[in-house]
């Protein structure tokens, strides 16, 4: 194994772990540093910037209204199991709500996603299958899915692995953070999903009960038969018309068993587990498993492979077929209402499994594993028809499913994790990047006005929609959702929306993503995250050891103070920060905080080490937690009470108090 810069400056040991967080302590992360006086006429962009960020409150709350149980938090749809609808859907309504109040959105959008949240898992474990033998006693146990393959298992905690951003220090999420990465770890003995001698979770199928020891079932994916007579044939996202056809859909979905890279997804957890007091077992199991599979793409000609066997073996379950397997390079499936295959290759959802060892380690080498397999697949580019062609999937005939662009999946976000100039050669040209180099000076209004307008949309469809609970799916609705975050992110935060390829808001929502991004904001004041009322940021600059942003406070009679954080984790160190042309004041921290004048705006620098502390999921004002308590968990997860393990804090005008 390689020799992380992170590695040499803080090793692995308890006692480094606790010293490397010692920055979060002291009135350093109380005080504000700098203090601006500049007055700045708020820019077009800022008073956009706040106008979405206000806008969403009303849209998520209308949404809510329309669709959820105001009590309970029920998702009022049909009840099913399966990849066509099930549990992970009811919880995707709320995509990226969690992104939006770490953003500076309003306490009303956590109460809201958090009370989705509990409903649908209270309503999952309710819920029962009666012809799908796993699910018969709940499609929950333990508050987890009780096995599904993780491109669904993923979807349906992208608002759970964000949530640690907005209240870390719930005694209920860190139970479940802990819980949740003990079905991996080999911590939980009723889900032996985690073979640590092959270093292989064992199958495609895994959950709170363990791995799906056999191959699969048409039923198993397609969930209990239901009849679809007087139901909107559009509530079925898929397009089958018929149980029938529902259950054709997965007739191919067979070889489930052996391990897969999907389930690189559930490392997303186990990051959640470590940045919660730095406990060595859970970033020794996310190396030993990520490394397992770096090791087993150089094996197999820096492909990653779809298919592990039991045994450990490349292709092992797939008849000695490294591309096999239900999702691998070789799955394309008949589509029953058109009889023709339909390429399904979901190694593309794998590379966050990556992207969570490298915020950990700061180890090129797990991004040297994406960018060796990217240039070898369009090394197999031919010209078809006059035009130069790449492949995307590959089977017993070689590669196949040629298309004119380069397989060039992450490589956006590869480049913004890096700022390598050969991983900017490898990514798509993209507005934010034209930006960046000072060729789009229109991108950040026209982005933000983008995602306006789909708020808009999102309540004109809401408005128009006539489906009833018992006429829609879980997912029928999922693309109302208001929430639109992916400009915001870039702009605001420097990052990259690694839950939406490409960054799109029309994209499919990739699950297991954790948050990466160049700077995180805090309002030190009300004690939560995000940026104070009144002020708004926007990131015009980043690279290899600088970041640009200029700040402003939009209200002309109040006074703000922001917390500026390196990274989403506070992994990034900053060394110094400079306002405008200014010479430089040293920080040497993970944040350092600004106090703005009212009206008062300037462009700061600030000087960065990135990737040089172990990511956290801490507040910066928190200081390191112990919370051995934890060990000792309730046994009745679903009267386990919202208590935190600090005192108070308390809930006052809907915000944290300490």
């Amino acid at each position: 194994m390689g020799t992380s810069r992170r590695d040499f400056l803080f090793g692995t040991t308890a006692l480094a772990l606790s010293a490397a967080v010692m920055p979060l302590t002291g009135a350093a992360a109380e005080a504000p540093l700098l203090e601006i006086g500049t007055p700045m006429a708020p820019p077009e962009w800022a008073l956009l910037e706040r106008a979405l960020l206000d806008a969403h409150t009303p849209a998520c709350e209308a949404f809510f209204a329309r669709y959820y149980d105001q009590q309970t938090g029920f998702f009022q749809a049909i009840e099913r199991w399966g990849g066509d609808d099930g549990p992970d859907d009811a919880i995707e309504n709320v995509n990226d709500w969690p992104h939006l109040y770490q953003l500076g959105g309003s306490e009303k959008i956590r109460q809201l996603y958090e009370l989705a949240y509990e409903g649908h898992v209270r309503q999952f474990t309710l819920a029962k299958t009666k012809d799908v033998p796993f699910a018969r006693n709940g499609m929950y146990f333990k508050e987890f899915p009780v096995m599904m393959d993780w491109q669904h298992n993923g979807e349906g905690l992208s608002v759970f692995n964000i949530m640690g951003l907005g209240d870390p220090y719930s005694q209920k999420f860190r139970n479940r953070v802990r819980r949740f990465a003990g079905f991996y770890t080999g911590e939980d003995k009723d889900a032996p999903n985690y073979d640590p001698k092959h270093k292989i979770i064992r199958s495609l199928f895994n959950g709170s009960r363990g791995p799906l020891m056999r191959k699969a079932t048409a039923l198993d994916w397609a969930g209990d038969p239901i009849d679809l007579t007087g139901i909107d044939p559009s509530a079925l996202l898929h397009g089958e018309r018929s149980y029938e056809e529902m259950l054709a859909h997965f007739k191919d979905y067979t070889e489930t068993t052996g391990d897969h890279p999907l389930n690189l997804e559930a490392t997303g957890l186990v990051l959640n587990a470590y940045m919660l007091a730095h406990e060595p077992k859970y970033r020794a199991w996310i190396v030993e498993y990520v490394d397992a599979w770096v090791d087993r793409a150089r094996a197999n000609n820096d492909i990653v492979p779809t298919n592990i066997g039991y045994d450990g073996t490349i292709g092992g379950e797939a008849g000695g077929k490294w591309y096999g397997g239900t999702y691998g390079w070789s799955f394309s499936p008949i589509v029953p209402m058109t009889g023709k295959p339909e390429d399904r290759n979901r190694i593309p959802y794998a590379i966050v499994g990556f992207f969570n060892a490298y915020l950990l380690t700061g180890d090129d080498k797990y991004l040297d594993v994406w960018r060796r397999m990217t240039d070898r697949i369009n090394a197999n580019g031919k010209m078809i028809d006059g035009k130069m062609q790449y492949p995307t999937m590959y089977g017993d005939k070689g590669w196949y499913s040629f298309k004119p662009a380069k397989w060039a999946v992450g490589a956006q976000d590869i480049y913004l994790l890096s700022m390598k100039p050969s991983d900017r050669a490898r990514a798509p040209d993209h507005p934010f990047f034209q930006y960046l180099d000072g060729k789009n000076p229109a991108f950040p209004v026209t982005a933000l006005r983008g995602a306006l307008d789909h708020i808009r949309d999102t309540a004109e469809a809401v408005r128009a929609d006539q489906t009833l609970p018992d006429t829609r799916f879980v997912d029928t609705v999922m693309d109302y959702n208001p929430a639109s975050v992916s400009a915001l992110i870039m702009l605001m935060q420097g990052g990259a929306h690694v839950g939406r390829p490409g960054w799109s808001e029309k994209s499919p929502h990739v699950g297991g993503a954790l948050q990466f991004s160049r700077l995180r904001y805090f309002d030190p004041d009300a004690r939560r995250p995000g940026v104070p009322p009144d002020v708004a940021a926007l990131v015009d600059m980043l690279t290899t050891d600088a970041t640009g942003v200029s700040i402003v406070n939009c209200s002309p009679t109040e006074a703000r103070t922001v917390t500026i954080q390196g990274g989403a984790y506070g992994e990034h160190q900053i060394l110094s920060i400079a306002e405008g042309t200014g010479s430089a004041r040293p920080v040497n921290a993970r944040s350092v905080t600004v106090r703005l004048a009212p009206g008062a705006g300037a462009r700061l620098v600030l000087k960065m080490r990135r990737y040089a502390n172990p990511p956290t999921l801490d507040f910066p004002w928190g200081g390191p937690l112990t919370d051995a308590a934890l060990s000792s968990e309730p046994a009745r997860f679903a009267e386990d009470s919202r208590k935190d393990i600090r005192t108070p804090p308390a809930r006052q005008n809907g915000t944290l108090a300490y």
